[in-house]
Parts: C-alpha cells; sequence; structure tokens
C-alpha cells in the first residue's frame, strides 16, 4: 500500500511544497527511472527482477518525486513489529541536500502505521558516511555480518547491521 501522508519534514526539501510527491511504482516508466538510479549508484544494482519480485512480495517500496523527476526511493519489507530497510538511494544529481534523511523519516512513519517497534538494515563496512547518516537519524550499530556484499570477481565485503527503535517501543 503505497504511503501517501505528506513529507514528514518538509522544511528538510528545498522549496518546500514545490511539487514534492510522495508515491510508489505504479507504472513502467516509473520503475524504469528507479532501475536508472539504480544504476547510476551501486556497482552491483539491484535489477528488474528484484523489484518486481519485491512488488509482487507486497514490500513496501516509495518513491519521492519533484515534478515528473524521481529523486529517490526506499524498499522495505514489513515484518512482525520490525520493518527492514532493504535499499535507500537518491538521485545523484540531487546528493547532499538532505533527501535521504527525509526518506528516513518517511520509512519511520511508514513503519509506524505498520505497528513495527524498530528498523533494521545492513549497509557495506566501507560506508562510513553511510553509517554516519544513519547514526544521525537513530541507527545504533548490532552487528557485522561476514562477506554479506559482493564485490568485483569472487570477493565478499562484510555488512555492519544497524538497527533503530522506534519512538513509543517497547523495544
Amino acid at each position: 500500500m503505497p504511503f501517501t501522508a505528506s513529507v514528514p519534514d518538509e522544511t528538510l526539501l528545498p522549496a518546500a511544497g514545490a511539487a514534492w510527491r510522495w508515491h510508489g511504482v505504479t507504472t513502467p516508466a516509473e520503475l524504469d527511472a528507479v532501475l536508472a538510479i539504480e544504476a547510476q549508484s551501486y556497482s552491483h544494482p539491484w535489477t528488474r527482477g528484484n523489484f518486481t519480485d519485491a512488488l509482487k512480495a507486497g514490500f513496501h517500496i516509495q518513491l519521492l518525486s519533484h515534478g515528473s523527476q524521481l529523486l529517490g526511493y526506499t524498499v522495505a519489507m514489513p515484518g512482525v513489529e520490525e520493518a527492514h530497510l532493504l535499499n535507500i538511494t537518491v538521485c545523484p544529481d540531487v546528493r547532499r541536500q538532505g533527501l535521504a534523511g527525509v526518506l528516513l523519516q518517511a520509512l519511520a512513519v511508514w513503519a509506524q502505521q505498520q505497528q513495527a517497534q524498530c528498523i533494521w538494515l545492513e549497509v557495506r563496512a566501507s560506508h562510513a558516511a553511510t553509517q554516519r547518516l544513519y547514526a544521525r537519524h537513530g541507527f545504533e550499530f548490532v552487528a557485522v555480518r561476514k562477506g554479506y556484499y559482493p564485490l568485483d570477481g569472487q570477493q565478499r565485503e562484510d555488512a555492519v547491521v544497524m538497527k533503530r527503535v522506534l519512538p513509543g517501543s517497547a523495544a
């Protein structure tokens, strides 16, 4: 079910209130836009099949657009009293403007609507800046998963597991 509430904190968005829109993936063109950003952003991007499978499984895919431009998205899997952030991506052209934080806030609102007590995620061990972003948004270090992410060839990279306890939860 697409998240349809307003932007949680519009003050984070430049020209707040202009043509910002939260929506899900409803057309092939929207999925194509997601795939284009995914390919620009990662050495091992999600495939069309990964996104299609996520949609079929009922995962929460939330897009943030300004006018016709897709700015970023999250993919999260709902669970029993928890949510698992599987993918968060901001378009390279608009990075470092606070949009990842806005996406994380929207994810937290959705997770609370789903009765989640916490949000889990994995992040590459080499992505220290991303780990700091998550920490600024309430995520804490939990553990390391050895060899979680693919690298070039047969190499693997560890993942840092992080968790955010949501306000009002007993977790």
